[in-house]
């Protein structure tokens, strides 16, 4: 078994060997839908790559293994190789910080899902939004009515 070299060095490091902010890799993953998807499937237990393509049409193996590769140097997921000739076998699981960074995308999909149930405003007030559309009521309106 033979571990990707990228994946055994530090984490989260650039070409240059400095090291990448969390805000940047969020912009990246999040930028790029098939990266989201490649993350999702990994979470759900898919590891081989023709797994990933066949779940993924119109993704084409030059863009997964771009993103991929992407996902390893920021230490998302971890490449393991299997066998030393021809045909070998590729798997690729995510990391105790890929789990962790997949708890990012989760929050982004509940807040999505607020939004669109109407639970928080565009705007970002969710209390002015939910007291104007009727579903909450301050003290005062109980004192009026009673």
């Amino acid at each position: 078994m033979v571990q990707n070299a990228a994946s055994v060095s530090g984490p989260r490091e650039s070409k240059d060997g400095t090291s990448i902010p969390v805000a940047a890799m969020v912009e990246s993953i999040i930028g790029c839908k098939w990266s989201v998807r490649l993350l999702q499937l990994c979470a759900d237990g898919q590891t081989r790559p023709s797994a990933f393509l066949r779940a993924c049409p119109g993704l084409s193996a030059k863009v997964m293994n771009e993103r991929l590769r992407k996902m390893i140097r920021f230490g998302i997921v971890r490449r393991t190789v299997f066998g030393e000739k021809p045909p070998v076998e590729v798997e690729y699981l995510l990391t105790p910080f890929g789990r962790r960074f997949l708890g990012i995308l989760d929050e982004v999909r509940r807040l999505q899902q607020a939004v669109d149930l109407g639970a928080v405003s565009e705007a970002g007030d969710p209390q002015k939004h939910a007291i104007r559309s009727g579903r909450v009521r301050g003290k005062n309106s109980a004192e009026k009515r009673g």
